[in-house]
């Protein structure tokens, strides 16, 4: 054999076993010609679910009918029909009444605006008072008891250029319309006060029939406007007494703190002692929060808490505490004046309306 052929035998023998290395073996039979089945071991997933019990698939429940509502202004009415209801069996008649508004009183008047507690908008109160009962149309005239002078400068009027005070009126017998002078205001006027009025508290002492000056006084010129507002100064002494006297009425304005609840009730024995020996027809007609500050609880309790011991002598309209308030005295206004838009220009307006109970201007 040569060696070409001798490599193609070679060549031939290789290709034959790769074939038969490729070709699949045939498997076993079990003698009767059928092929024998290996069994396959089962994984651990597939022999799971055969293990355990079998869990029932869950059925929805059926679809809940719906809720069929009455249409809803029945419902609307219903419901208020019920609160009313028992809002008519549950509500005190005292509620009723603290909504009513203060009574209206014959012209004139004479109000007393007294607080023995300092910082308490007794000033601010009769300035801007006065303002908006003038606004209405009533004749107005605010008399400035107090020392600092302050409801004079509030109103524009300057100590220093004011030649009859009511120091002069007190002390020197002079009479009230002498003393009268104009503001901005239409039918507004002020009596002013100059730091001569310090001295008149110890000038008083010995004077003959001293708690009674300023009654006197006025009882000429109080024909001549419809309200009277007294600015008190912040104590018990001699003024705030003459101004107790002349008054048919007092207004207490009250901060929203506790401190001024605690002067309160002195404030009260001392209307009472003038109630009995000295103005029998005096009596407190109103009571008016101020400086309230609504974010505060503070501020609610005491409201609360004088409402529920005063009840209707607590005016509805309440003063908020507003910067305009405090900046109006710099420019000489009242604040009706100096931002009419302001919320303390709208309170005061309300507190107008309420403490003259809608009373008719006087004609002549």
């Amino acid at each position: 054999m040569s060696d070409g052929e001798d490599l193609v035998s070679r060549a031939r023998s290789i290709f034959a076993r790769l074939r038969d290395d490729e070709r699949p073996e045939a498997p076993p039979t079990n003698g009767t010609g059928t092929p024998e089945i290996e069994p396959t071991p089962a994984t651990e997933d597939e022999v799971a679910p055969a293990a355990l019990p079998a869990e029932p698939v869950p059925v929805p429940p059926p679809p809940e009918a719906p809720v069929v509502e009455p249409p809803l202004p029945e419902q609307l009415v219903e419901d208020a029909e019920e609160i009313q209801a028992e809002l008519a069996d549950v509500r005190p008649a005292a509620a009723a009444e603290e909504q009513a508004p203060l009574p209206s009183r014959p012209l004139p008047r004479v109000i007393a605006v007294a607080n023995q507690k300092g910082g308490v908008g007794k000033t601010t109160t009769a300035v801007n008072l006065g303002a908006a009962l003038a606004e209405l149309g009533y004749r107005v005239l605010v008399v400035d008891l107090d020392p600092q002078g302050n409801a004079s400068t509030g109103l524009g009027v300057n100590p220093r250029n004011v030649d009859v005070s009511i120091y002069d009126v007190l002390m020197n017998n002079t009479p009230v319309e002498d003393a009268i002078e104009p503001t901005a205001v239409r039918n507004l006027f002020v009596v002013p006060a100059t730091i001569d009025l310090a001295g008149a508290e110890i000038e008083l002492v010995p004077a003959f029939s001293r708690e009674l000056k300023l009654r006197r006084a006025l009882d000429e010129a109080t024909g001549d406007f419809d309200f009277t507002l007294i600015d008190c100064p912040p104590s018990l002494g001699l003024l705030t007494v003459n101004g107790l006297a002349a008054a048919g009425e007092v207004l207490v304005p009250i901060q929203c703190e506790y401190y001024a609840l605690e002067g309160l009730g002195q404030l009260l024995k001392n209307v009472s002692l003038v109630q009995t020996n000295l103005n029998p027809r005096l009596e407190l007609s109103a009571i008016v929060l101020t400086m309230y500050d609504a974010r505060t609880r503070l501020a609610e309790q005491v409201a609360k808490e004088v409402r529920d011991h005063f009840g209707t002598t607590v005016c509805r309209s309440i003063v908020p505490r507003t910067v305009r308030l405090s900046e109006a005295p710099s420019f000489g206004q009242p604040v009706i004046v100096f931002d009419s838009s302001s919320r303390g220009a709208l309170a005061y307006r309300e507190l107008a309306k309420e403490v003259s109970g809608g009373t008719p201007q006087r004609t002549g």
